[in-house]
């Protein structure tokens, strides 16, 4: 995996994040702070994007690619459409993966780490944190 630092939120950044499908319905401040809690993460073809039993704090809109998802070592389903997102759950139960993605040729993701959430706070108050990241579920 190639991974970038975390994201600025510029105004050249929020431009391409907003011709995202699916981020469109976000305001340019949210998309501001979606930034600051994201990487671009570059995978090769079937290199593991999420493990299943795994507890890591990752949620991805996918940018370019195609990602399978597989259960107990059996396909589930495959994504490849530009916007979608996956490992959002973790947003929600902070439960383990209950399932496996790999990617599907070489695939870039937008990885959102969904516990930097200290990096909002020099800006906005625990109750906007919160109503943020609602939004993202």
């Amino acid at each position: 995996m190639i991974e970038s630092s975390y994201l600025e939120d510029s105004i050249d950044n929020i431009k391409k994040l907003m011709r995202v499908p699916g981020m469109k319905n976000f305001d340019t401040k949210n998309v501001g702070k979606l930034l600051k809690l994201s990487k671009i993460r570059e995978y090769r073809d079937r290199e593991e994007i999420i493990k299943e039993g795994d507890n890591d704090p990752w949620m991805y809109i996918l940018l370019s690619g195609k990602i399978r998802i597989s259960k107990q070592d059996h396909e589930i389903g495959i994504i490849d459409k530009k916007g979608e997102v996956f490992g959002e759950m973790r947003i929600i139960d902070n439960g383990a993966r209950s399932a496996s993605i790999v990617a599907v040729g070489k695939t870039v993701c937008l990885a959102v780490n969904t516990t930097a959430k200290n990096r909002l706070s020099t800006y906005t108050t625990e109750e906007d944190r919160l109503d943020f990241l609602l939004l993202l579920y």
